[in-house]
Formats: structure tokens, C-alpha cells, sequence
């Protein structure tokens, strides 16, 4: 899982007061930004350092996975995995569910193509993709992928051919078992416990009434209008 490829000796961060979460913000949604900003930190480095040793290799022999690179952007969003998270549920009212199994479909993609890095080029892309595709699988009511990627700060167009790609990524593994959703919500838990909360997260399937698109309000663009990704 993502959370054990986090694992650097078992010391574990707490999370920082300045990382508090808005009340209002599923904790589900808090421990997830928490784990990949952490992965991302991490193989942003790790990406750095494989460039450098491919400059200085004649032979090639050491190669960076290009599974992903459908995703990547020429730089990375502004703002932040947690704002981004928050900003999709609460614009799109997707159930807490969707996230988790939104990380499910990345995990599964790291384990499929683990020449892949997840980096800040492309967790952005990645999670609104994942999140749009769990939330046609487990809610009854959504979004189009129109209104997806106008939270998400990218084009119609872009969007949905990344939903294709990760389709064909996942070779269609769209369904997640019972069994598999609650032993991912075991390990966030865990997570959680070991960052200083011992809260269970949301695990019940939640039916949203949506409303119409005009309620994401122009006038406030700060919170509302998408944020820019670069392509």
C-alpha cells in the first residue's frame, strides 16, 4: 500500500497545528493528503536523482517509468494536495468512500507499473481522475466530467482522455471489494493513530443531493475558480 511504502523506520510525523484540517473537511481527506504529500516529497527527489544518474549513464541502464507521464503537467499546481482534495468534495459532493477507493486505484497503478513515480507533475491530475471514476462506481448521483474538470483545473478534453488512460492503466480494475475498501480503511486508520488522532473514518456510502452547477459562485476566485495547471 502507499502508507507502507511511506514507512521510514517506523517514525511516524505528527500532524503540525498548521496542518489542521477545516472541521468541516472529512478525516478521511486529511490523512490521505497527508500520506501523499509525503510520497510526493519523497519522489521528487528520488526523480531528481534518477535524471542526474541517466545523464551521467551511457548505457541507459537506469530507467524512470513512463506509465504515467500522461499525467504529468510542465509544472507543478500551486495549490496544495489537501486545498485540492477539499476543493473537489466540496464542489462535487462526492461521498467520503470515493477517496478511499480514489487511493485504492493509485496504489493499484504503483503496484501494476512500480517504475512509476507518483510526483508533484502529475498527484494532482492523478486524484481528480481517480476520484471522478470511484465516484461514478460508488455514488449514484455525480458529476459529469465536464464539471470534474472545471474543480479540477483542467480541460474537458484533458480529462476525459485521462480517464481513459487510467483505465487502460488499471486494464478496467474498477471494482473494489468490500474486504479490500476495509482493509485500506484499516491502514488509514492506522495512519491516523500514529499521526496523533485516533478517529475512525467515513466508511458509509453517502447518497449527495447535488446541486446545479451555477452554485460554484465566479465572484469568489479564490475559492472557486479552478486553479491553473500548466500543460
Amino acid at each position: 500500500m502507499l502508507a507502507g511504502d511511506e514507512d521510514d523506520g517506523h517514525h511516524h510525523r505528527r500532524l503540525e497545528p498548521s496542518e489542521a484540517p477545516d472541521p468541516a473537511t472529512p478525516r478521511v481527506l486529511t490523512i490521505i493528503s497527508f500520506l501523499l504529500e509525503k510520497l510526493v516529497a519523497r519522489n521528487d527527489q528520488l526523480a531528481i536523482g534518477l535524471t542526474q544518474q541517466l545523464h551521467g549513464l551511457s548505457n541507459g541502464s537506469v530507467r524512470l517509468g513512463k506509465s504515467l507521464n500522461v499525467f504529468h503537467g510542465v509544472r507543478a499546481p500551486s495549490i496544495s494536495i489537501p486545498k485540492y482534495l477539499d476543493r473537489i468534495y466540496k464542489y462535487t459532493g462526492c461521498s467520503p468512500s470515493c477517496f478511499v477507493v480514489g487511493y485504492v486505484y493509485i496504489d493499484r497503478l504503483l503496484h501494476k507499473h512500480p517504475d512509476s513515480l507518483v510526483v508533484s507533475l502529475n498527484v494532482h491530475r492523478l486524484l481528480v481522475t481517480s476520484v471522478m471514476v470511484a465516484s461514478k462506481v460508488l455514488d449514484d448521483v455525480h458529476y459529469n466530467n465536464a464539471f470534474y474538470a472545471r474543480v479540477g483545473g483542467v480541460s474537458n478534453a484533458e480529462l476525459n482522455r485521462l480517464e481513459l488512460e487510467l483505465l487502460f492503466l488499471l486494464d478496467f480494475g474498477v471494482i473494489v471489494r468490500s474486504r479490500v475498501f476495509e482493509i485500506y480503511c484499516q491502514q488509514l486508520e492506522k495512519e491516523m493513530l500514529w499521526n496523533g488522532t485516533g478517529q475512525k473514518i467515513e466508511r458509509a456510502m453517502m447518497i449527495n443531493t447535488i446541486d446545479d452547477i451555477t452554485e460554484i459562485s465566479v465572484e469568489d476566485a479564490q475559492s472557486s475558480s479552478p486553479p491553473q495547471i500548466g500543460d
